[in-house]
């Protein structure tokens, strides 16, 4: 028997609105200054747009960030879905975790190892999907990720291969 907090939903993970909050003002700020350099730098032309192309990008990140880690990641019956219902990774697909200190992981969270390729997807500080990988983490609370961790070790093991 899996513990559930509600209606088919084992585990939930949202970013801790301190982390959140930093990461979001990192890249705002470094945007701001990228900007501000590219008007009174010394440089040339060449070098003033790419300062500015590059504030632009990290102000476009920060938006990304500030949308994506307004949602969240559960973990149900068919896999890890986001807040919307869609399942980013299904149960069947799951060939494990690593949660270790060395392992290849995002920030206070783990990665899940599929059986099968999946297309890139990225969303700032939440998640990623690369190959055979799935990143869980970033800004997200290190107890919650610790707790999503063991439940999807935990249904693998109760698994029948």
């Amino acid at each position: 028997m899996h513990p559930q907090l509600s209606d088919g939903v084992y585990a939930q993970l949202e970013a801790a609105p301190p982390r959140r909050g930093f990461a979001y003002a990192v890249l705002l700020g470094l945007g701001a200054l990228l900007i501000y350099l590219s008007f009174v730098s010394l440089g040339g032309f060449g070098s003033r747009l790419v300062l500015l192309g590059f504030g632009l990008v990290a102000l476009y990140g920060a938006e990304k960030l500030r949308t994506a880690t307004a949602g969240r990641l559960l973990l149900t019956d068919a896999g890890i879905e986001d807040g919307d219902g869609r399942v980013l990774v299904e149960w069947n697909n799951i060939k494990g975790v690593e949660r270790g200190a060395f392992a290849l992981k995002p920030s206070n969270g783990f990665t899940v190892h599929t059986r099968a390729s999946m297309s890139r997807e990225w969303a700032p500080g939440l998640w990623w999907r690369v190959g055979k990988r799935f990143g869980v983490g970033g800004v997200s609370a290190a107890g919650a990720s610790k707790f999503m961790a063991e439940q999807i070790a935990f249904r693998l093991a109760q698994k029948p291969n």
